[in-house]
């Protein structure tokens, strides 16, 4: 598995089919996730564009190299410059953004930054920008319990796979699915998992993604699950109302039987929006 350090985490991801002139699609994973979720999409997507996973910074198979490296930020600036400094490393020009709910947020950010570079944004189960102070703080709190207590036996646990294949889906996951969540929600490092829950659900980073949105001269769209309990679709609609192709030509894609994973419960159907996105803004 090829790595490149970045500010002292050493990032785990994969390339797939390089050769070309097309942009990349970067894909970013969520909160307590991986790159792994994305792989039925890229084996759709990597024979007409290069495909390119990674983990975020201490989640998946990118945790620190050493426990003396220096404390990091897990705000959504960070992440971005995380996926601006992986994009130079790997000399990539051009590329679009696929984030997942957290790593939504992450791609408008990196957008922002680096408008140069980044072609476009999809947001995938992805919204927001309203600041609900009660709703915020009980999620905060519960997230914070959550990690505390999660047992690193949990995975060994029967049927815990099963459990974990229903949680924030219309559509039950295969085992093999709750089985990597369950990894995955074991192995996110705790400084990572609490940091970046705290640091990017405060009320200065909600409300600053609507301007972000806003000047972003990027095209930007959002892929919603209808039946998505985690994201609702007025959260996503909120969020996208905020760029210009939402009164030109609509940039929420609503996606029925849908809950919070799109790209496990509908992959076909994502694979077809994407592509059409890609044709649409070519050249």
């Amino acid at each position: 598995m090829p790595t490149i350090d970045i500010s002292g985490v050493s990032h785990s991801y994969e390339l797939f089919s390089p050769q070309g002139d097309k942009p990349v699609l970067v894909f970013i994973h969520g909160w307590l996730l991986s790159r792994h979720y994305w792989q039925p999409l890229v084996d759709i997507l990597s024979p007409d564009y290069p495909c390119l996973v990674y983990d975020l910074r201490g989640f998946g198979d990118s945790q620190k190299i050493t426990s003396n490296s220096p404390p990091s930020s897990y705000n959504l600036e960070s992440y971005s410059q995380d996926v601006i400094t992986l994009l130079n490393r790997l000399n990539l020009d051009a590329a679009w953004l696929v984030g997942h709910s957290l790593g939504g947020s992450v791609a408008l950010w990196a957008a922002d930054i680096c408008p140069e570079r980044i072609k476009g944004v999809i947001c995938m189960n992805a919204g927001g920008g309203i600041y609900l102070k009660e709703e915020f703080e009980r999620f905060r709190e519960a997230g914070r319990q959550i990690l505390e207590r999660r047992p690193p036996w949990l995975p060994h646990v029967p049927l815990i796979d099963v459990l974990f294949s229903r949680m924030m889906v219309k559509q039950t996951l295969s085992k093999k699915w709750g089985k990597q969540r369950v990894i995955d929600f074991v192995r996110a490092g705790y400084q990572a998992a609490l940091g970046s829950l705290l640091e990017t659900t405060t009320i200065g980073e909600v409300h600053l993604l609507p301007q972000i949105v806003s000047r972003l001269p990027q095209p930007v769209y959002f892929l919603a699950g209808k039946e998505d309990t985690i994201m609702e679709v007025k959260y996503v609609n909120h969020l996208a109302s905020f760029h210009p192709l939402f009164e030109t030509g609509g940039n929420v894609i609503e996606l029925s039987d849908c809950g919070h994973f799109a790209m496990l419960e509908q992959t076909a159907a994502v694979a077809e929006k994407m592509m059409a996105i890609l044709n649409q803004h070519r050249g």
